[in-house]
């Protein structure tokens, strides 16, 4: 499958930027384009691409919302949000520049996918 409709789809999603600064905006649809990539390479059709681009979405504006909460200084609505979705990223100690923040999520999400997908692997060997 071609990733260009699958990037298409990521930037047409406002509620993945909603709220947040350039910086961090754009951190997050490089990263999802990122995703869209690899998934149209991986994926092994077009229903499985547009449910695994679907996912990346809403996990990506959980993020956002979490940044953007912890950066207006709702932390407790951002723990909140953590502990209703289920999150595992380390928390950010006390204020945070939103852009620091969105990079140090998304390079843990990234960290994680990665051991979970190696696992898998070496489970499937």
């Amino acid at each position: 499958m071609q990733s260009t409709p699958l990037v298409r789809h990521i930037l047409r999603d406002e509620a993945v930027t909603r709220g947040l600064g350039d910086v961090e905006a754009r951190m997050i649809v490089e990263w999802l384009a990122d995703r869209a990539e690899q998934t149209a390479v991986v994926a092994p059709n077009d229903t499985a691409a547009w449910a695994m681009v679907r996912a990346a979405c809403r996990r990506a504006r959980v993020i956002a919302a979490f940044v953007r909460l912890w950066a207006a200084g709702n932390h407790g609505a951002a723990l909140q949000l953590v502990g209703a979705e289920r999150l595992h990223w380390p928390l950010p100690a006390g204020d945070v520049d939103p852009g620091e923040l969105m990079e140090g999520i998304l390079a843990w999400v990234d960290r994680r996918d990665e051991i979970v997908a190696d696992s898998l692997a070496r489970r499937a060997a």
